[in-house]
């Protein structure tokens, strides 16, 4: 049975002191809480902060990106050697975000996979369509190759403990959501494409979150889907009590 994970992806929000109080309240809210893997991603600036707080807690740390050399002449870059050193278990890597506005390609979230793996961090590697390629039927094509691409050159011992989220570009930040059976088909090929990668026992054990507005009046729904191992918040994220409400969905 996959073990459900909901992950939330503060993205650039939260000074130290907000990330504090955030994680803090958030403690109190889901500390019965022991069916659901619960993961905060601050700002780089917030992870020590935060790591410290949830020390002796149910909630797991992870980083929103890095690069994927272990240190060297990158400036502003973090590595994953360092982000193991905070306290770290996972890190969002391949974000539609960073596709769009820095330029990463399925090359590049696959040289970062490897070096978080490398690292000792455990990926949560998103992958997901925009509008128009939706529009034009493409979404089958388009999350396939991404999934290639991003687990391209992984062996099957690897692969244990990377998480996978479909976020439809579409959904993110737009208050749209897709249906909770479209969501479940979407995820049922990518589950298929790494069956096609590794073996069926695999893609039978890996989890495959959704994000793309995820918030506690649909989370319930999207969660009841046989292949949804559960949710990459946003913006609900940013509130204590509306992420709790979805950890307990």
């Amino acid at each position: 049975m996959r073990k459900r994970i909901v992950a939330g992806n503060w993205k650039m929000h939260k000074t130290v002191d907000e990330a504090t109080a955030l994680v803090n309240d958030l403690k109190s809210r889901v500390k019965d809480v022991s069916h659901v893997e619960i993961v905060v991603c601050p700002a780089f600036t917030a992870l020590s902060a935060v790591a410290d707080a949830i020390q002796g807690s149910n909630i797991r740390l992870a980083a929103q990106n890095m690069h994927w050399e272990n240190e060297g002449a990158y400036t502003g870059e973090v590595s994953p050697v360092m982000l193991k050193d905070l306290g770290c278990t996972y890190v969002i890597l391949g974000h539609s975000e960073r596709r769009a506005y820095f330029g990463e390609t399925d090359e590049i979230v696959n040289k970062k996979v490897k070096a978080a793996l490398a690292g000792g961090l455990l990926p949560i590697i998103c992958v997901g369509e925009t509008l128009e390629v939706r529009e034009e039927g493409k979404t089958e094509e388009v999350v396939t190759r991404q999934t290639k691409g991003a687990l391209d050159g992984i062996d099957a011992a690897q692969a244990e403990g990377i998480v996978i989220a479909y976020e439809p570009v579409w959904a993110i930040g737009t208050g749209r959501t897709a249906s909770a059976e479209e969501a479940n088909r979407v995820i049922r090929i990518i589950r298929s494409v790494v069956a096609e990668i590794f073996d069926p026992k695999i893609a039978h054990e890996m989890r495959i979150q959704y994000g793309g507005s995820v918030k506690p009046n649909n989370a319930g729904e999207l969660f009841s889907q046989s292949d949804i191992d559960g949710a990459l918040v946003g913006g609900a994220s940013l509130s204590a009590s509306d992420f709790a409400a979805i950890v307990k969905a």
